[in-house]
């Protein structure tokens, strides 16, 4: 059922500003989420020893424990990669880091565990990372299953039991060849509509759909629905769409759910050396493509009402990791494989010298009492004290707003 609230689409920025705020004021876990622009005007302006420079390589950009999840790949396989890439760039690897242990101490502090799990998850995020370089760099070698903590191969095995009907539940709320306008979908503007149509009847959008090893290589594609999505939270504002498919027809029709998203500028700074596309939606498939192969090889980018945007299809295998409240243990041992995770995303980008030069510079600076180097330690403590102030003065704001 339509709610009139959502009907106007000449409403959607105000109604997506309100909905911002109110997710970041959800809890400091999501205000970290949704704030990747202040991060790195944080990292800038915060008094702590210098960075290493590390090497240049594409970087997630956004990388905190959300974005990371199982994905699966074209031929069916699953595995543990990065899963948003909106911020990727040619960068500094000390970014991801940094942002990945601030993620996961906020998360460990909401879980009212004590502050040395803080340092101990520094301590093994440096040790999981380091792990992901000395393994080597072979984007195809499996992530071994005895090296994932108990609740990742839960995860896995949930991921790979699943089907087009859990992911349709979840997604659109049932099978029915209908996406339901309401609180999550909002009614397209006429103009919206027929780009999209006109989008889905290119040979690049048809092979993006196709490619999947259980489909017909020459299989037709049919637009059974669409609308904006409302999702996200620092993505909230620019354009996102639901689009529902039928791939083939007769008794080898399937469905499946593309996600269009826009393309805007990456806040990360970006490395001088090497070269990225111009394009945002072009920068952020290419990256997909260095750090998550599998995610990368099911993007495409394209431009949607003179805007540059990408397209994936959404799996029912691919979720997010959801930490809850873990214990002291299983807090530290997940910052140890995710980060393994990230350190294996930047391996692969590099030559066997480079990976010897750069564990190199990340073993240095390290404490007599902390395992780690001292630039991440100092990094991660000042931003989670500069976080939580602005966190609570975002949480004042938005109450004075309602």
């Amino acid at each position: 059922m339509q709610t009139q609230e959502f009907a106007d689409p000449a409403q959607r920025a105000v109604q997506l500003s309100a909905l911002r705020n109110r997710k970041m004021a959800a809890s400091a876990q999501a205000y970290v989420r949704g704030s990747t622009v202040r991060f790195y005007q944080w990292l800038e302006d915060s008094p702590r020893a210098a960075l290493p420079e590390g090497p240049a390589v594409w970087i997630c950009g956004d990388c905190h424990i959300g974005n990371l999840g199982p994905l699966a790949a074209t031929d069916g396989e699953i595995a543990i990669h990065i899963r948003d890439l909106d911020q990727t760039v040619i960068g500094n690897p000390v970014h991801d880091l940094i942002r990945l242990a601030l993620s996961l101490a906020t998360s460990a502090l909401s879980a009212d565990l004590p502050g040395v799990t803080i340092a101990r998850i520094i301590e093994r995020m440096v040790e999981g990372y380091e792990h992901g370089f000395e393994r080597g760099a072979d984007e195809a070698a499996p992530q071994i299953e005895s090296e994932q903590p108990k609740m990742i191969r839960k995860l896995m095995r949930h991921a790979a039991s699943r089907s087009w009907r859990h992911l349709a539940d979840e997604r659109i709320e049932g099978t029915a060849p209908i996406i339901p306008l309401g609180k999550r979908f909002w009614p397209l503007k006429n103009t919206e509509r027929e780009a999209i149509l006109t989008l889905f009847e290119q040979e690049t959008t048809r092979r993006l759909v196709t490619k999947f090893r259980s489909r017909n290589d020459d299989a037709a594609l049919r637009v059974l629905d669409a609308a904006f999505w409302r999702k996200g939270c620092s993505s909230l504002g620019g354009l996102r769409y639901a689009i529902l498919v039928a791939v083939d027809e007769g008794k080898n029709e399937r469905h499946c759910l593309i996600d269009i998203k826009e393309a805007v500028a990456a806040a990360a700074p970006r490395s001088p050396e090497g070269e990225m596309p111009a394009d945002n939606a072009k920068r952020v498939v290419t990256g997909a493509r260095h750090l998550s192969p599998f995610l990368g090889d099911r993007m495409v980018a394209a431009r949607l009402l003179e805007r540059p945007v990408f397209m994936r299809e959404l799996l029912p295998q691919d979720l997010k990791l959801e930490t809850g409240r873990l214990s002291h243990r299983e807090t530290v041992d997940m910052a140890g494989f995710v980060a393994h995770v990230v350190g294996r995303a930047h391996a692969r980008q590099l030559h066997a010298t480079d990976r010897k030069a750069w564990l190199a510079a990340l073993r240095k600076n390290r404490s007599k009492s902390l395992d780690a180097p001292s630039w991440l330690w100092t990094s991660v403590v000042d931003l989670l004290a500069v976080h939580e102030v602005a966190y609570l003065n975002h949480c004042r704001r938005y109450a004075l707003d309602v």
